[in-house]
């Protein structure tokens, strides 16, 4: 295995997939959903919305953790994807950003890292403004915190995170805008790395669907109901 630092020949910034196995209970649990999702597209219109919601399960599961409808959280063992982001912090010497897009995803990972003693702080929309600024100050400025698990939508816009040189989705997100300012955050003026690296994680059909167009910058108002159609079909 060899570090970036080693490399001299990479692009500006260079995109990986990380192909990661569900485990057996996620395997168990994504098809019963899809069964469930067979069933009613069977016996009532698809619309925008139960597509956008069916979807959304689907990553849930393949992440780690789904909402019921009361709002409580299943767990799922996802002990395989965790371990990948320690592989992606030994690959690089500089700090990391990981999006995740599920909350309780957030704090799963932000859990792991600390138990395997990483120091990092995390950024979602709860978290103030005030605590939020300080946060990437530090991240910028001082050694620790060395990982950001962030929640895309609360900082895929106007924030400056050069000192990390690696941006990890934990999973896919929902619009292009957002996946390519994600992005931005490191690869952006200020950047000292030679190469930014994107890395995606994806282990299921729809992860894989999605970080397909997201790559292509495929994005439209029926994009989810046409992955919730493959989804089913498939």
């Amino acid at each position: 295995r060899y570090t970036k630092e080693e490399c001299t020949d990479l692009p500006p910034v260079l995109t990986e997939t990380r192909e990661i196995p569900l485990t057996a209970q996620q395997i168990k649990y994504y098809r019963m959903l899809k069964d469930k999702m067979v069933l009613q597209a069977a016996g009532e219109t698809i619309t925008a919305v139960n597509a956008a919601a069916g979807v959304s399960k689907l990553l849930q599961i393949s992440a780690g953790a789904a909402y019921t409808d009361d709002k409580e959280v299943v767990e799922f063992d996802c002990a395989p994807r965790l371990n990948v982001l320690l592989e992606v912090l030994e690959e690089t010497s500089r700090k990391v950003i990981i999006f995740a897009p599920f909350r309780h995803s957030i704090e799963t990972i932000s859990t792991f890292l600390q138990r395997h003693n990483v120091d990092c702080e995390v950024v979602h929309g709860d978290v103030g403004v005030n605590k939020r600024t300080d946060i990437f100050k530090r991240f910028q400025t001082t050694d620790k915190p060395r990982v950001l698990v962030i929640q895309p939508q609360a900082a895929s816009h106007g924030v400056t995170l050069t000192a990390a040189d690696t941006v990890v989705f934990y999973g896919p997100v929902m619009s292009v805008e957002t996946y390519l300012q994600c992005i931005a955050r490191a690869d952006r003026i200020g950047q000292t790395s030679t190469n930014v690296t994107v890395i995606h994680l994806q282990g299921s059909e729809i992860e894989k669907r999605m970080f397909k167009q997201l790559e292509q910058r495929v994005e439209g108002h029926d994009l989810l109901l046409s992955l919730y159609r493959e989804e089913i079909i498939s």
